[in-house]
């Protein structure tokens, strides 16, 4: 399984990474893509749309099932990656590549409470 040591970790399979510019990108993990199965259908928000951290933000389906999607801190969404509600299998091909949202946190980020790799590892165990 491929788990950039980069990337934070949240216990509903999302990663998360810090921006530049102080937004946060958030995708599903590999393990997640991969219980799923191929992926039919996403739903994301609209930019502008106010998350809550551990609220469901987005929707994935799959062949198999849905499952929702997480915030993993609160704030504003700024981007939707609009592409894969076309293309879905992208996040099969490259869940790491292929990001879902990116939020612009509504006070600084602390991610060191999330997951590092090797925790999100242990988890799954």
């Amino acid at each position: 399984m491929n788990l950039p040591e980069t990337l934070r970790y949240t216990p509903t399979h999302e990663w998360v990474r810090l921006e530049a510019d102080g937004t946060v990108t958030v995708g599903i993990t590999d393990f997640a893509q991969n219980s799923l199965g191929e992926l039919v259908f996403i739903e994301l928000p609209k930019p502008g749309r106010q998350v809550q951290a551990g609220k469901e933000c987005a929707v994935v389906e799959s062949v198999k099932a849905a499952s929702d999607v997480y915030a993993p801190l609160s704030g504003e969404v700024v981007a939707s990656n609009q592409a894969l509600v076309d293309e879905p299998g992208q996040v099969n091909k490259d869940p790491y590549g292929n990001w879902l949202i990116r939020i612009k946190p509504a006070a600084t980020p602390d991610l060191a409470a999330l997951l590092d790799a090797d925790a999100y590892r242990k988890g799954l165990a």
